[in-house]
């Protein structure tokens, strides 16, 4: 029971974050620009280091966002978890 939790709330969690992603894509300049350097930044890597650290570059870049992938998880169930805590806290104060 505990798992299926999990898999619903990753599946969930997951949905959230590519809608925002989205929403960041068309609203936020500056997410944008951020975006647009680091993908300038790792072509010019990719162009300037010899042929064998390519795939040290792209093992590395890989590595860096499935770190805030998870970070994102993260953040968001425990953003998730904190509403609950505060709501409940709420309910309390006020009965």
């Amino acid at each position: 029971m505990h798992n299926s939790l999990e898999v619903l709330l990753d599946s969930l969690i997951s949905n959230r974050i590519e809608a925002l992603y989205s929403d960041l894509l068309k609203n936020n300049s500056i997410y944008n620009q951020f975006s647009s350097d680091r993908n300038l930044y790792f072509k010019q890597l990719h162009e300037l280091l010899p042929q064998d650290m390519h795939k040290t570059l792209f093992l590395y870049d890989d590595a860096d966002l499935s770190v805030h992938t998870i970070l994102e998880r993260e953040i968001y169930l425990q953003g998730f978890k904190d509403a609950l805590q505060l709501h409940n806290e709420l309910n309390i104060t006020s009965n």
